[in-house]
């Protein structure tokens, strides 16, 4: 688990979001404060609609919030231009979504290869594809792998620019669970031999297990956080 000395990634303090559509407003989040630290493996817990992506997608700079304060390491990110916050995801943030957005007419190796020519320091890719346990298969295509593969390959695109943090948002929603722990011993083995800050969405709570602290989630506020004292493996989870 990451030590309380460790330096501190993300700092949010007092984040709202509110949309709207006409009259109607939605508040997906509503003063929610928290530190990351780095190195740590956070689970960001919750039912459908708590809140969870909306925070995840701030932190990405993907979006902004209507009030509060979100600061990376010692950048601050709320006011910040498109151009600010594009650079910031370019240099420090790797994203996994549930669905994996590779290009099917390349190969595993040249839909990770497109994200080193906009690194400014950018892993082997062959390393990256090797993190994820998919040597054997780095010159097939999208179509000829299964789910899980092509999960992996999104993660190797992910790391492959070593990012500071590693942002997932439901990365074995669409997976049955011997595939899905096998995408969460991917992500697990960078946090862990990179260092690499990770936060992983999900609705499953065995995956709760794995992390250093668990951030529950309900109707956009935080309502507890869980730390962990020995985290689990992937393969020890039963889920």
């Amino acid at each position: 688990m990451a030590s309380s000395s460790s330096a501190v990634v993300f700092s949010v303090q007092g984040l709202s979001k509110v949309y709207r559509s006409g009259e109607v407003e939605v508040v997906a989040l509503h003063d929610v404060s928290l530190e990351v630290r780095r190195s740590e493996f956070i689970v960001l817990l919750g039912a459908s609609g708590s809140g969870k992506s909306t925070l995840l997608n701030i932190l990405g700079g993907l979006d902004v919030p209507t009030s509060g304060e979100v600061r990376f390491g010692a950048q601050r990110l709320t006011g910040a231009s498109e151009a600010e916050l594009t650079r910031y995801r370019r240099e420090h943030v790797g994203f996994v979504f549930q669905f994996y957005n590779l290009i099917p007419s390349l190969t595993v190796r040249e839909n990770v290869q497109l994200v080193t020519d906009i690194a400014s320091n950018p892993m082997d890719i062959d390393e990256a594809i090797d993190r994820v346990g998919l040597t054997p298969r780095r010159d097939h295509f999208p179509a000829q792998l299964s789910g899980g593969e092509q999960q992996r390959v999104a993660i190797a695109r992910a790391i492959v620019k070593r990012p500071d943090v590693l942002l997932c948002d439901e990365p074995t929603g669409a997976l049955d669970v011997h595939t899905g722990k096998l995408v969460l011993e991917a992500i697990a083995g960078i946090n862990r031999e990179l260092g690499t800050t990770a936060l992983v969405i999900t609705h499953n709570a065995a995956i709760a297990a794995m992390a250093d602290r668990v951030i529950v989630l309900g109707d956009g506020r935080i309502q507890r956080v869980d730390s962990n004292a020995h985290k689990a493996l992937p393969a020890d989870l039963v889920w």
